[in-house]
């Protein structure tokens, strides 16, 4: 049987900005992608011009490659991208500069982990998730890895949830991540943050779609952002920014925990490196990066 075969359950996503749907072993893409071009995408999955069809492609491509909403889901731990949140998590989860993730996977929703090796493999070839349906196999993996799923019986996705749940199992260095179309639990996770002992290192990721409102949420609680293909988080951001990783898809740190989790990335990034100080941020070149749909 092949992995495609293997599609369970509804589960609604983001690529490229567009709305996606996998349901009844199909593939549709509801919404315009709102990219019209991404090197990342392109190298990827081989695509110079984003459309439906080519959105369409791309998820037919995680599921028959990565098992992506399948009984059959592949974890995978290798490197997948330079400045990944999955891939600083882990690396600062093995440093002990952080002991536990609150992410997202399909077919499970919210987990609550403590192996890094489980987080890059969830992360590694993640698309932004807006739903979920619970899948026995997937659940049982990442359980069997030593994680908790914050609702099995319905893979609900709720990552403050998720952070209050890993208060409650005694972590107390939570990484969380948290997609713009969710930028409301930034707010309460700094609640939950102050009524319990834990330090929440919050991630804001998949950010194509960000609005005037998730923006000001991201900039008010956010360690890490992902600036993904938004220009308003380029423009809102970035200027806020400590220190920013990358030019094609740039990664800021807004605050001192946040540079110090990028900081010690880097220690352990195998290729070389530019650092140099500047006045402004962010730092941009010309026709470098996703290009938005006009």
């Amino acid at each position: 049987m092949s992995r495609s075969e293997g599609l369970v359950g509804e589960h609604e996503v983001y690529c490229c900005g567009a709305r996606t749907l996998v349901k009844d072993g199909e593939v549709k893409v509801l919404t315009e992608p709102r990219i019209s071009y991404c090197p990342l995408h392109e190298a990827l999955y081989g695509t110079k011009t984003i459309d439906r069809n080519s959105v369409k492609r791309s998820v037919e491509m995680k599921i028959r490659d990565a098992g992506f909403c399948c009984e059959q889901r592949v974890f995978d731990d290798g490197l997948v991208v330079s400045y990944g949140s999955s891939e600083i998590i882990s690396v600062c989860m093995k440093k002990g500069l952080l002991d536990c993730a609150v992410t997202v996977c399909d077919g499970a929703g919210t987990v609550i982990a403590s192996d890094p090796g489980l987080v890059q493999a969830i992360g590694a070839r993640l698309t932004g998730i807006v739903r979920t349906s619970p899948i026995g196999r997937t659940i049982a993996h990442v359980k069997a890895k030593g994680a908790a799923v914050l609702d099995e019986h319905s893979a609900r996705i709720n990552q403050a949830e998720g952070v209050a749940r890993a208060a409650e199992l005694g972590y107390r260095s939570v990484a969380v991540t948290v997609a713009s179309f969710n930028s409301v639990w930034i707010e309460e996770i700094r609640r939950i943050e102050k009524k319990s002992t834990i330090q929440a290192a919050i991630f804001s990721v998949c950010n194509t779609c960000a609005d005037e409102a998730d923006v000001g949420k991201i900039l008010t609680g956010a360690d890490i952002v992902c600036a993904s293909a938004s220009r308003l988080i380029r423009e809102k951001v970035g200027p806020k920014a400590l220190m920013q990783l990358g030019l094609t898809i740039p990664v800021f740190a807004l605050t001192r925990l946040g540079k110090e989790l990028l900081l010690s990335y880097l220690i352990e990034f195998n290729e070389s490196i530019v650092s140099f100080r500047t006045r402004q941020l962010p730092y941009c070149t010309e026709r470098k990066g996703p290009m938005l749909r006009e």
